[in-house]
């Protein structure tokens, strides 16, 4: 009997079931999308570059130090 790996398991049970539905590639489809809105689109628009907006180029260590130092002293 051949020992397969955790990874190995837990990617054919996925796999195996999705593959047996009938509407699987859908949901996968649909899972993707909901990934790809989450990620890139919100991250673009609402989640802007605090540092970078705040900060010159190679300044951010010393920014956020200071920002650590004064929020523990208050």
């Amino acid at each position: 009997m051949k020992k397969q790996g955790f990874w190995y398991k837990v990617f054919h049970l996925y796999y195996d079931g999705f593959r047996n539905m009938r509407i699987g590639r859908t949901l996968w489809a649909i899972i993707l999308i909901k990934l790809f809105i989450i990620f890139v689109i919100l991250k673009l628009f609402f989640f802007p570059d605090f540092l970078k907006s705040h900060t010159n180029e190679g300044e951010e260590p010393d920014y956020v130090a200071t920002e650590m130092i004064e929020r523990a002293n208050h």
